[in-house]
């Protein structure tokens, strides 16, 4: 009995480890863009300063291409972009973080 018991205890522990704690929601990061991102930031592009869109190759560019840094610029914001943290709640910035990334990597 008690090696069944620790052994659950093993497993859950390993499951709980191995899951994220707090996965991204695509589908809400897509609704969030669409509503506080997407005036600026169309189809991944920048109507504001051109050369610095949410593309791949810009986001590596200028060191944005990871989610630590989305995060950051979203929160914080940075030269023309306003900072949406007293707008969105962190696992809202988060979440449109986690959308930016994936989009940049299949080509918006």
């Amino acid at each position: 009995m008690f090696y069944a018991l620790f052994g659950l205890a093993i497993a859950l522990i390993v499951i709980f480890i191995t899951q994220p704690v707090n996965a991204a929601d695509l589908n809400n990061g897509a609704k969030i863009f669409n509503a506080n991102c997407s005036a600026c930031h169309v189809g991944g592009n920048n109507v504001i300063i051109a050369n610095k869109t949410l593309k791949k190759e810009a986001l590596e560019k200028y060191g944005m291409d990871s989610l630590e840094a989305i995060k950051t610029q979203v929160t914080k914001g940075k030269n023309a972009m306003p900072a949406f943290n007293s707008r969105l709640s962190p696992e809202q910035i988060e979440d449109v973080a986690t959308y930016v990334l994936e989009q940049s990597k299949k080509g918006w």
